[in-house]
């Protein structure tokens, strides 16, 4: 996780939070504070509002939760204000919520009481690997144990290596593909840039397009609470737009995840272990072993 935060402190707003039936009456004031980590080394380098997220959004989603549904429990508030943040906004990767109850209905002196409860994103994601030049196996192997060393990133599931049949972009020789499974805490953006440091490590370049290449690391999908991240900016298109109709990202998915779905461009949510065995006969056939260390089949 990046070091990077933002800190807003000392949000005030009047809620009906308690468990005695006057708060939940007269109400009293809250104070939160909020301590949001995220990689910022992009809004840092391109002074671009898309790479950060802004905090007067942050500010007014907590005090509508605030002064919204009551909770007995200020934990419980400070729970949702967490959740919510990381549903409202990619690039957090963690968030401190601080709630501060200063007018507590408590019988002896005190200067204030607080609770902080710490919300962690969870999302399942789907990574494809591909590699046509070189020693592919070997590739796509030292690929997979970086992606295991990911900071963040826990992986859960691999697919054996799947030899396919190049789909568009000039003449080239069949890939070698797999599929990794994981679960991360890490933001959609934060997350491609790792993958795109892998890449980079083995020399790829993007020179052109659907060409050879010596490793290819796409992410596919970003799953929270099992519903798919959906993301139009061109520079991360979530879930990946044609994942749906390729069968070297498909059958190798389906065999790490039997019970994975996917949804399409046009907001149907199908089964990929259907639309793999749709895809099965597009030039997709079981390869090679992975290298020694890594046989064994799916994780």
């Amino acid at each position: 996780m990046s070091g990077d935060q933002i800190r807003l402190t000392g949000l005030r707003a009047r809620g009906r939070h308690g468990v005695l039936p006057e708060e939940r009456v007269l109400g009293q004031e809250f104070v939160v504070d909020l301590v949001l980590h995220l990689d910022l080394q992009a809004a840092a380098a391109t002074d671009d509002l898309a790479a950060t997220v802004s905090y007067a959004e942050v500010a007014e989603t907590v005090h509508a939760l605030v002064t919204g549904e009551p909770h007995d429990l200020i934990e419980a508030l400070a729970g949702r204000i967490g959740a919510r943040l990381l549903a409202d906004h990619l690039p957090l990767e963690l968030v401190e919520v601080t709630v501060h109850k200063p007018a507590a209905p408590i019988a002896v002196p005190f200067g204030d009481v607080s609770v902080t409860v710490v919300s962690r994103r969870d999302a399942l994601v789907v990574v494809a690997l591909g590699a046509n030049l070189g020693d592919p196996a070997q590739t796509l192997a030292q690929a997979e144990r970086r992606l295991r060393r990911v900071p963040g990133l826990r992986v859960t599931a691999r697919s054996g290596l799947y030899e396919t049949d190049p789909v568009g972009g000039p003449d080239q020789p069949p890939y070698l593909n797999a599929v990794v499974v994981g679960r991360t805490r890490r933001s959609p953006a934060a997350l491609l840039a790792e993958l795109h440091r892998i890449e980079e490590r083995h020399g790829r370049t993007r020179e052109v397009r659907w060409g050879a290449r010596t490793l290819d690391l796409d992410l596919v999908a970003y799953q929270v609470a099992g519903q798919d991240v959906v993301s139009d900016d061109p520079s991360l298109t979530l879930p990946h737009p044609r994942a749906h109709e390729r069968g070297f990202v498909l059958v190798p998915w389906a065999q790490a995840d039997p019970d994975a779905v996917l949804r399409t461009p046009a907001g149907e949510v199908r089964a990929v272990a259907q639309l793999a065995e749709e895809r099965a006969a597009d030039g997709i056939r079981p390869g090679p072993d992975w290298p020694e260390r890594h046989r064994g089949g799916p994780c």
